[in-house]
């Protein structure tokens, strides 16, 4: 356990008296731990703004406070420079298998319908633009000045990536998580809560979608399930286009992030390995598409 960290958290003045932590997994770009104050027990999240990932600490607090008040995610108790605390919830921490169940899915569909359009009336920052071609643009930038071992890729990429943004076309703006792990949702039994929000930032909802799909590995019939629900209505032809060529866009920053990460990454994690596996999934789909929408 990170001793300088414990001792920053046990000092926090949110605390009632002596306080319990146990390291919980998870977290590429923070620390997190789980917190017992008598009979209460919170999260906390430890991490400094992100500028390699495009991470905004008061752009993550403003997100939770806001999911928190249209009852989406965990109470937020308290913060500071580098700090959020948030009240823990019991439940069942969701993996792929969970998500692809469909009565899940649906709970999770309807949940990101509120997250969606309800979070921008209660947002108190500055808006942050999550906007996946040009995430793409700086991770190619990146991998470039730190002489990635995968430059040979980068023109390709880059001139799949504006491909892509094309076929993707207009979109309507809603404030998305843009991180649809499975992790990030806990079911306590009665309600789905969804957590972590440090990518979260007005984007299209085909992003979140899309991400979730392919997170998940959703199938076909459940990507239209899906879709259907959200739009209320069967997808048109010309949405299906914008959400496969959103899809594809997912997977390439998936991989464009573990490149980055190869490179300026703390985690212990096989990287290069996490790379490879993105990689063949995107040209996989990237491949379908191209067959589907020539």
């Amino acid at each position: 356990m990170n001793q300088t960290a414990t001792a920053r958290i046990a000092e926090l003045p949110c605390w009632n008296g002596d306080v319990k932590l146990d390291t919980l997994s998870g977290g590429m770009t923070n620390l997190n731990f789980k917190v017992t104050d008598g009979d209460d027990r919170y999260v906390v999240r430890l991490g400094e703004d992100d500028p390699i990932h495009l991470i905004s600490r008061a752009n993550e607090i403003a997100s939770c406070q806001a999911a928190y008040e249209i009852g989406v995610s965990p109470e937020l108790v308290y913060h500071e420079a580098g700090i959020l605390v948030v009240r823990f919830v019991e439940g069942k921490v969701f993996d792929e298998a969970d998500v692809r169940i469909d009565a899940n899915l649906q709970r999770i569909v309807d949940l990101l319908q509120r997250f969606h359009r309800g979070i921008p009336a209660r947002f108190k920052d500055v808006a942050v633009m999550f906007w996946v071609f040009q995430v793409l643009r700086h991770y190619q930038n990146l991998l470039l000045q730190g002489d990635s071992a995968h430059v040979a890729l980068l023109p390709e990429l880059a001139r799949v990536a504006a491909d892509l943004e094309t076929a993707v076309g207009p979109v309507d703006i809603v404030f998305g998580h843009n991180d649809l792990l499975p992790a990030n949702f806990i079911d306590d039994g009665d309600k789905i809560w969804l957590i972590d929000f440090d990518y979260a930032g007005f984007n299209s909802p085909l992003f979140d979608l899309s991400n979730l799909a392919s997170n998940n590995e959703l199938d076909a019939a459940q990507e239209h399930a899906m879709l259907q629900q959200y739009f209320g209505a069967a997808p048109e032809p010309s949405l299906l286009a914008s959400y496969h060529a959103m899809k594809c866009a997912s997977l390439l920053r998936e991989t464009m992030w573990s490149m980055v990460s190869e490179l300026y990454s703390r985690v212990d994690m096989d990287f290069a390995d996490y790379t490879q596996k993105n990689l063949a999934r995107f040209e996989a789909v990237y491949a379908e598409f191209k067959n589907d929408y020539p």
